[in-house]
């Protein structure tokens, strides 16, 4: 190898730390990135309990927006397409947004923009995707916000904080350093937004069923304290059979409707492994404190479960005594008309105007 080629390698890569040491302050532990620096904004909602992407698909091309446009070939699983930049947020040209946005929508019933206008994204969510969606819940919207960096130095992307870096590397650069090109870099680093994408998704998605359980709480908080007095539990069955159907269908979506207790999501299973994906998927899990989170979600849904068994063991004594009750009532009512009877024997055998005594009188006249 020529010295000339030794030098440029050997310039380039200390470029590209230069670079990334201008974006990222300290080592180690205690990294965090300049807070000077420009970032955009990434954005999850979760609006629905899932959308039917199909469906999402042909009202986006209804709009004249491109799906897949880099042909990832991970559709139908996620759902990408571009909106058109640069915009001007509201009119603003303090909030404006440099180069064309993405939106990844998940069947999850998750959407993820990176640099797309607050407006945009509300449309979307409000109005362009509602159609899709199955079981919206547009009154509880859960949103998670992360902010972004591209870094044009390196091909891999890491985050740091709550601020992603995003590795964009172009085919020049990278044809510089290394003989065998990789593949293109735009394709790569859609890789990578939808790899940070789907764990945003996910926590998302989490997020509602968080506040699902905690509504169910709110739902069920007096019934401890009622039964640490002593008093009985006064609660129709209807009451019971609703909160057993909301606990088993909160667990369900967290343990077998969806892939947020999976450690990797199928998408990522034929990507190759020097992209990174997995990694990438991991870390925006760890940023979020998702496997925490999920941990904890599922103690207190044990703890609700019991409050649940509980409220059934109720609804089940309630019965029990209903039958009992009723069984009680139908001996009674059978034992007054036997009383009745016997009553009414009794009447007629003592009544001097009753059959039984005038043809004993008779019989009596009759004899003497």
């Amino acid at each position: 190898r020529s010295q000339a080629a030794t030098t440029s390698l050997r310039r380039i890569a200390v470029e590209a730390q230069r670079s990334r040491d201008s974006l990222i302050r300290r080592s180690g532990k205690h990294r965090f990135v300049d807070p000077h620096v420009h970032t955009n904004q990434v954005t999850a909602y979760c609006a629905a309990e899932q959308y039917n992407i199909p469906t999402a698909a042909r009202l986006i091309q209804q709009r004249g927006y491109n799906v897949d446009p880099f042909t990832t070939g991970l559709y139908p699983q996620v759902l990408h397409f571009q909106t058109p930049g640069p915009v001007n947020q509201n009119g603003s040209t303090k909030e404006r947004l440099e180069g064309p946005g993405d939106v990844f929508v998940f069947p999850s019933g998750s959407l993820v923009c990176w640099n797309v206008p607050e407006s945009l994204q509300l449309q979307l969510v409000h109005r362009l995707l509602l159609a899709s969606a199955e079981n919206p819940h547009l009154d509880r919207i859960e949103i998670e916000d992360l902010a972004y960096v591209e870094d044009s130095s390196h091909h891999t992307s890491e985050i740091i904080g709550d601020t992603i870096i995003l590795g964009t590397k172009t085919c020049d650069e990278a044809s510089a350093a290394s003989p065998n090109p990789p593949p293109s870099p735009e394709m790569d680093t859609v890789l990578a937004k939808i790899a940070f994408s789907s764990g945003l998704a996910r926590s998302t998605k989490l997020a509602v069923l968080e506040d699902l359980l905690s509504s169910y709480f709110s739902s069920t908080r007096s019934i401890p304290t009622i039964l640490s007095r002593g008093s009985p539990l006064r609660f129709s069955r209807s009451f019971i059979l609703r909160k057993t159907g909301e606990l088993l269908s909160i667990r369900a979506q967290l343990n077998l409707y969806s892939e947020l207790t999976d450690s990797l999501p199928d998408i990522f299973w034929d990507s190759p492994s020097s992209l990174g994906l997995s990694a990438y998927y991991d870390e925006v899990g760890r940023a979020l404190d998702v496997g925490v989170r999920i941990k904890v979600l599922n103690e207190r849904m044990d703890y609700a479960g019991e409050i649940a068994s509980v409220l059934r063991e109720r609804l089940s004594e309630k019965h029990s005594t209903g039958l009992e009750w009723l069984i009680i009532f139908l001996i009674s009512i059978e034992v007054g008309f036997e009383l009745w009877r016997i009553w009414r024997e009794r009447q007629e055998k003592l009544d001097p105007t009753n059959t039984e005594a005038l043809l004993r009188s008779v019989l009596l006249q009759h004899l003497q």
